[in-house]
């Protein structure tokens, strides 16, 4: 079974399938290696992490595309990507489409903001109108090369419009012929379970689950139950990796060796057990003379 097969085949099961948000192929090997289904190629963490930048539209297509790739190259699994905007109008959709599908995408996710964009949970948003990204997510559809890939339509009206026009949205597009919608920055578990309540029996709910963001953080398991059928968990690696990597350049600083945090550490070979070196080895001398 193909990764597209095998992601339509997981969100067709109607559970809360958690998928976690990889930055770079390093961290989606551990992804895969801990045996998680599926993970999200996050937009904002490729930029926190990759340029040092907070979410605000400065990752463009070339770079998602380029961490699209080199990820799938490290793994098996089903890639959520988060293509932004779509990187310009309905005819730039076409080309981010086609180009992150060759680069290894199961599922691209398109949103409804303006360009620059920012992060779904920071203030100041705001949105194209509904027929602009109807036209965009129709032509999102037309471009994928296999109808295997699917298309997620987000919209971020909430904070924008309000919670019955975030609704009314997100019924539109639905009726484009979306293979699955992410409401973003719910504010609540009562809104959280009218979304489920007036969509899930129709068409996969994407929930998005934010540390310390506009929507309360539940367990995937919870989320399932109420009828979100994809949970994703895309900053929280961002977030810990700074926090790990304040902690470990500190603790340098202060002691000047880094013995104080061999306990949280890979060592040499641990490393390399992790990326593969010794297989990779192996299959070098095999075209050795």
């Amino acid at each position: 079974m193909s990764t597209r097969q095998t992601l339509k085949t997981l969100v067709e099961a109607r559970r809360g399938l958690i998928v976690p948000g990889a930055f770079n192929a390093l961290s989606a090997k551990v992804i895969a290696d801990l045996g998680f289904e599926a993970l999200y190629v996050t937009g904002a963490g490729v930029t926190n992490m990759w340029f040092g930048l907070p979410d605000q539209g400065f990752m463009g297509l070339a770079e998602i595309a380029d961490h699209t790739a080199r990820i799938r190259d490290a793994v098996d699994v089903p890639l959520i990507v988060d293509a932004d905007t779509g990187f310009g109008n309905a005819l730039n959709v076409v080309h981010t489409v086609r180009t992150l599908e060759r680069a290894g995408a199961d599922c691209i996710q398109l949103e409804d903001q303006t360009f620059p964009k920012r992060c779904g949970h920071l203030d100041g948003k705001t949105v194209v109108s509904t027929q602009e990204m109807c036209g965009k997510l129709r032509a999102a559809l037309d471009a994928r090369n296999s109808d295997q890939t699917l298309i997620l339509a987000r919209t971020d009206a909430i904070a924008v419009e309000g919670f019955d026009t975030a609704m009314e949205r997100a019924e539109a597009y639905l009726a484009c012929g979306v293979d699955a919608l992410f409401i973003e920055a719910l504010r609540t578990p009562e809104q959280m379970q009218q979304a489920c309540a007036r969509f899930a029996s129709r068409i996969p709910l994407l929930a998005n689950m934010v540390e310390g963001g506009k929507t309360p953080v539940q367990s995937a398991d919870e989320l399932g139950r109420i009828g979100f059928r994809i949970v994703i968990f895309p900053g929280g690696t961002a977030r810990a990796v700074g926090h790990l990597l304040q902690r470990y350049y500190g603790s340098l600083h202060q002691h000047r060796t880094t013995a104080p945090m061999k306990d949280v550490m890979l060592d040499f070979d641990q490393l390399n057990a992790l990326i593969g070196t010794p297989e990779l080895m192996a299959a070098g001398q095999r075209y050795e003379g």
